[in-house]
């Protein structure tokens, strides 16, 4: 299966044993937003012996190689997302989890001179909050129930 984060890894020679592979794999998609736990669990089912330290290690190793950003964005578990270009946005529901991606269309607003406290500004990310539409109705169907 040739995926756009294989392909990504095959251009920059880095070399694609099965678990990488693997890995690879679970995390295609569009807004896939994975944490480590869920591409575990995806992975175990497409090759039962990956270990639990290999999937979070070539997690960490994608991280680093710039193909895959880990996510801090709702005080949850992080989370993996393999689409990194074009620069984006997420908007998260705030009950159950689930992220979307953004298109970058909206750019963060700048930071004065003192707002900065000394440091050189490398980019900015905007994270919206909500709820999505499946706990929109299931909040509404409880309130009914009661």
């Amino acid at each position: 299966m040739h995926t756009p984060l294989i392909d990504r890894l095959r251009r920059r020679g880095y070399r694609l044993t099965a678990q990488r592979r693997v890995v690879a794999e679970v995390l295609e998609g569009e807004n896939v937003h994975l944490t480590a736990e869920a591409v575990l669990d995806r992975a175990t089912e497409l090759l039962p012996e990956i270990s639990r330290a290999t999937v979070y290690a070539t997690l960490q190793q994608f991280t680093e190689l710039g193909e895959v950003r880990e996510l801090a964005l709702d005080g949850r578990a992080k989370r993996y997302d393999p689409n990194v270009e074009p620069a984006h946005h997420h908007l998260v529901c705030d009950t159950c989890g689930l992220v979307f991606d953004v298109a970058h269309g909206i750019d963060a607003p700048g930071l004065s001179g003192a707002d900065r406290h000394g440091m050189a500004m490398q980019g900015a990310e905007i994270v919206y909050h909500g709820e999505c539409a499946d706990c929109s109705v299931r909040a509404a169907d409880d309130k009914m129930a009661t």
